[in-house]
């Protein structure tokens, strides 16, 4: 398992949190942050983490902050 995590996740795991981030929540609260995780077979780390970035890819592509609060906060 570790070896595949180094490279980061496969193609099967990238299928559930791209599926997780576009149609369920980009901003997954902890408990369903571990649900994907286990889902996809990762650490919630790995997949708090692939959020982060991920969240980050999707502003710069809607010509966002990289990191911003939310307007609520």
């Amino acid at each position: 398992m570790s070896a595949e995590s180094a490279s980061g996740p496969t193609e099967d795991q990238l299928e559930i949190l791209e599926y997780n981030f576009n149609k369920v929540n980009k901003h997954p609260d902890p408990t369903t942050l571990c649900l994907i995780a286990a889902e996809a077979g990762l650490s919630e780390e790995e997949t708090q983490k692939w959020f982060k970035q991920r969240l980050a890819q999707w502003r710069r592509s809607e010509g966002l902050p990289s990191e911003c609060r939310s307007v609520t906060d």
